[in-house]
């Protein structure tokens, strides 16, 4: 069931002063609000420890199953989903990338750019930011049993949040159908030329996979990722062994973990540090707060956020580990430096590392391993997208018939999915690609992780929500994250919006430069507010709210905010 305390502090309309749980049950029940309990002791002798427990008066302890919504089977079907979700394409690349590309100077003059000191703001952002953020997107998502635009009992922050973040969940999912290979490129991305059908042929095969996963929600896709999220790191180590054993191995290892603590006071190596921890952790998409609906009440979602986390992260590591020796064996096969053949961005899992294991004995069963490595590692990913579209969905409408009929919800969604995924696999696709990747995967995530901290900490009240995790864990956060919560992971954020505008450049693919109704598309579609020179002006809502309550999936009462 839904279990959504009360945000704000509920005031009497005579005197203003706050209630407690208990009185507003009782008040509700007096005014006729509520039915009748049979076999249950009214309200006003209802226990002020049930009420603190998150009880209702029908039941005397709150449950821990969603009767309608569904529970995982077990918890590490939990926390494989969220591992497979958190694990993706850039803990293989773009996390060794940021890693040999935040250094140089000194060593340059040398011959060498030694991969520096990024792992220490690595780790610092990951326990002051990473980690606290992850705990509260799932705590968030657990007490409210409800997806990213179910939540509505937060009161609805500047922009809408939830719905901004439905988009950002769709364009990514979109996104990651095509990456570097479309053929025939056209000249503007206006001209979108003919569809390659190789192309639509492995986008509409992905989707089928997808939605054949999902067919059962999370039941069926609880199942999927025993293999999903855990091949990977077989494949992972495969590579590993193999790597390590090659000649030249050593070089490009220490070319990965040599820092060079000159660097330490970049604000370059900060930013990049803060926003790959904040990316690939998936904070902001909603994922993380739809899979958390999923839990039973009182399961241990600190525990939770904390494992996942580290694993994520000594993921990152462990890969970096599988890139460069193949580099250092590359480098020294070429008889150049580790920095001369290690590609930045996408170039170095889809480029420079294949053109590596060309040089191995047996190369197709490496590659073969790879590849259907990285295929599995954007399924992960894809699962939790497209699960957190059909859950706010179906949680939006809330009916006996659409829960019954979440299997087409399910099929709905994947086709729409691939429909719009249809002009990426035109000659134009890699400019539509990446303007989505440019404005659906930064800034706005940014602005989101700001608006739900400052709404939660500060809108709602710390004490509040501190009190509801004590309600659902049986203890409150530890101080440690009291502390990030309220002051350290904004200021962390607020740094990363800061660099990001700071750091702004427009986009460009090769020599190729957008043009300025490109850029709107961008901004207007993704709802990233507008330059000022576009002449818009933004009016914001102020909905009045009351309390209603209503009955929860599992057959108790709630009170919900709801807008009028």
């Amino acid at each position: 069931a839904s279990r959504r305390m009360i945000i704000q502090p509920t005031h009497t309309a005579m005197e203003g002063t706050p209630q407690s749980v208990l009185q507003v049950w009782r008040g509700a029940y007096n005014s006729g609000l509520l039915p009748p309990t049979h076999g249950q002791h009214p309200p006003a002798q209802m226990s002020v420890a049930a009420a603190q427990n998150g009880a209702v008066p029908s039941e005397a302890t709150k449950k821990d199953q969603n009767l309608k919504r569904g529970n995982w089977g077990n918890q590490i079907e939990f926390v494989l989903t969220s591992v497979g979700y958190a694990v993706g394409l850039g803990n293989v690349w773009r996390f060794p990338y940021l890693c040999y590309r935040n250094g140089g100077g000194s060593q340059r003059a040398q011959g060498r750019d030694h991969p520096r000191a990024f792992m220490f703001p690595y780790f610092i952002m990951l326990i002051f930011c990473g980690i606290p953020l992850f705990f509260m997107e799932l705590s968030f998502g657990q007490f409210a049993s409800q997806g990213c635009l179910g939540d509505g009992s937060l009161p609805p922050p500047p922009g809408e949040p939830g719905e901004m973040t439905l988009e950002r969940a769709a364009s990514d999912g979109i996104s990651k159908e095509v990456r570097l290979y479309v053929l025939k490129l056209s000249d503007d991305i206006g001209n979108f030329g003919e569809v390659r059908l190789p192309l639509l042929g492995c986008l509409g095969v992905s989707w089928v996979v997808v939605f054949l996963c999902l067919i059962r929600g999370v039941k069926s896709s609880g199942k999927v990722v025993y293999f999903t999220a855990t091949f990977p790191y077989v494949v992972l180590t495969i590579l590993f062994i193999r790597g390590v054993t090659l000649e030249g191995a050593f070089t490009g290892i220490m070319y990965y973990l040599t820092p060079q603590w000159d660097k330490i006071l970049e604000a370059k190596v900060w930013g990049d540090a803060a926003s790959q921890i904040f990316y690939s952790l998936g904070c902001a998409w909603g994922g993380l707060i739809t899979m958390a609906s999923y839990n039973k009440f009182h399961n241990n979602c600190y525990r939770d956020s904390v494992i996942i986390s580290i694993t994520n992260c000594a993921t990152s590591v462990y890969a970096g580990f599988v890139i460069f020796s193949i580099l250092g064996f590359m480098a020294n096969h070429l008889g150049v430096d580790v920095s001369r053949v290690a590609d930045h961005g996408p170039g170095l899992a889809f480029v420079a590392y294949p053109e590596a294991l060309t040089l191995l004995p047996i190369s197709p069963l490496w590659s073969l391993l790879f590849f259907f490595m990285l295929i599995l590692l954007g399924l992960g990913t894809q699962f939790c997208l497209l699960e957190t579209l059909v859950t706010a969905i179906v949680d939006e409408v809330g009916n006996e018939w659409i829960l019954q009929k979440k299997t087409y919800v399910t099929l709905g969604v994947a086709v729409a999915g691939f429909l719009l995924g249809i002009p990426l696999t035109s000659q134009a696709g890699i400019y539509w690609l990446l303007l989505m990747d440019n404005y659906a995967a930064s800034f706005s995530l940014v602005v989101i992780s700001c608006i739900m901290c400052v709404s939660i900490m500060y809108i709602y009240g710390h004490h509040n929500y501190f009190q509801d995790i004590q309600m659902m864990l049986g203890f409150p956060p530890p101080l440690f994250f009291q502390i990030c919560w309220r002051f350290v992971s904004p200021a962390i954020i607020f740094f990363i919006l800061i660099f990001t505008v700071i750091q702004y450049q427009p986009i460009t693919y090769n020599h190729y430069q957008y043009p300025g109704w490109a850029h709107r598309t961008g901004r207007y579609a993704l709802t990233i507010p507008p330059s000022p020179e576009d002449g818009l002006e933004v009016q914001p809502l102020h909905p009045d709210k009351a309390q209603i309550p209503t009955v929860g999936s599992n057959g108790s009462s709630r009170l919900q905010d709801s807008r009028i």
